[in-house]
């Protein structure tokens, strides 16, 4: 079965060698998302919550372009250049998710592209 590129111009264009999603069989895995405005390219301003919640619209975009949602996520995996900001993720993930929420790693590094702060990744199951 071929693996197909997912594209739209309602999430930010991909900063690399790389599609915003690849689709296998009825498994989508989304590249991972910083908070770029899909308009104009540049990190948006704002606290964390507001960059966390350009992070999930982005994903969100890049999910209904594969003919998904995400309540069809299963798996997210959240890049944070300081745990502190722990909290903020799931403070803001309510609006965007309902229980039973997908399975969730946390992963702090020390750097994300372009010094973003934030990077999430997602693997969606459609039926």
């Amino acid at each position: 079965m071929p693996r197909k590129p997912i594209q739209t111009d309602q999430a930010p264009a991909a900063i690399g060698t790389y599609s915003q999603a690849a689709r296998h069989g009825s498994t989508v895995y989304l590249s991972g998302q910083i908070p770029l405005s899909p308009q104009t390219g540049e990190l948006v301003d704002g606290d964390m919550a507001d960059q966390i919640t350009r992070v999930f619209d982005n994903l969100a975009a890049v999910a209904a372009a594969a003919g998904g949602s995400l309540a069809d996520v299963v798996k997210l995996n959240v890049y944070l250049t300081d745990l502190a900001n722990f909290p903020v993720v799931s403070e803001v993930m309510p609006g965007y998710f309902a229980e039973p929420y997908p399975a969730r790693a946390v992963i702090g590094v020390s750097a994300l592209p372009r010094g973003a702060q934030v990077e999430i990744d997602a693997v969606l199951e459609l039926a």
